[in-house]
């Protein structure tokens, strides 16, 4: 049967060279990419030198760094921008070691020798929940740099309104209007930028995103990046509960807080 490449490197780590070598035979010709390593310090080195290794299959029991040490190593590298799973073979099934590694980071263990058949099923497990991880890693880098953007693009709307109005030696109703609304408004709405407090006001009003583009000239999916933005910003779950926070006489201007 013909084995379909995997998309799931993996760091193969064992002081002893034939048992590394026979781990990296098994998980490639099941389809996965290996790389293999007899020392924690060079494990280290690989790891940071491939950013496709995903999975790591060590020895718990390895001289100089063990491999407990190796995964919280791997773990400080990695920070935030990386993710990985690790899982632990071990020759001596020590109950307070196993338990002490599960701790540290590791997903699963197996007792050497092992079972190959257990243990890819194994490692095919850990894969799905390691690119389960990875799309959330990705979502969330992604809803960081649209946070960015819609707050440049309100630092540009800014820009923008204040060489349309030009200076002005006092302050226009409308203008007054809004700082009075500010006072008025529940203390969630508090943090959001005058571009932001703008569309949510306008959402309030049950206005659509249409409309509202018209209203302040921009495009309706610039819209629906504020929309977005404000809901994540007052913990908000819908346009609903958002007008609902901001109509006359509503209990969230009796001090109630969003859920």
């Amino acid at each position: 049967m013909i084995k379909l490449p995997s998309a799931v490197k993996i760091l193969v780590v064992d002081d002893q060279p034939l048992i590394a070598a026979e781990l990296c035979e098994l998980l490639e010709g099941s389809g996965y990419r290996c790389v293999c390593s007899e020392t924690g310090s060079q494990a280290v080195e690989r790891f940071n030198e491939d950013e496709a290794i995903g999975l790591v299959l060590c020895d718990l029991h390895m001289p100089g760094m063990d491999g407990i040490q190796l995964v919280q190593e791997l773990q400080r590298l990695s920070g935030k921008h990386r993710v990985f799973e690790a899982i632990m073979l071990t020759g001596r099934a020590d109950k307070q070691d196993v338990i002490k590694a599960l701790r540290a980071g590791f997903a699963d263990y197996y007792q050497k020798p092992v079972n190959p058949a257990e243990l890819l099923e194994g490692i095919a497990r850990q894969a799905v929940v390691l690119q389960e991880r990875q799309k959330s890693l990705q979502l969330k880098h992604l809803d960081q740099k649209l946070q960015y953007l819609a707050e440049s693009i309100d630092d540009l709307y800014q820009d923008l309104d204040k060489v349309r109005r030009g200076p002005r030696l006092s302050v226009s109703t409308d203008e007054a209007d809004i700082a009075v609304d500010r006072v008025e408004i529940p203390a969630v709405f508090s943090h959001l930028s005058p571009r932001q407090l703008e569309v949510a006001r306008l959402v309030g009003k049950g206005q659509t995103n249409y409309q509202i583009a018209c209203e302040l000239g921009i495009t309706e999916n610039t819209v629906k990046l504020y929309v977005s933005q404000v809901l994540r910003l007052t913990h908000m779950h819908n346009r609903t509960q958002l007008a609902l926070a901001l109509s006359p006489g509503h209990g969230l201007r009796q001090g109630m807080t969003a859920h």
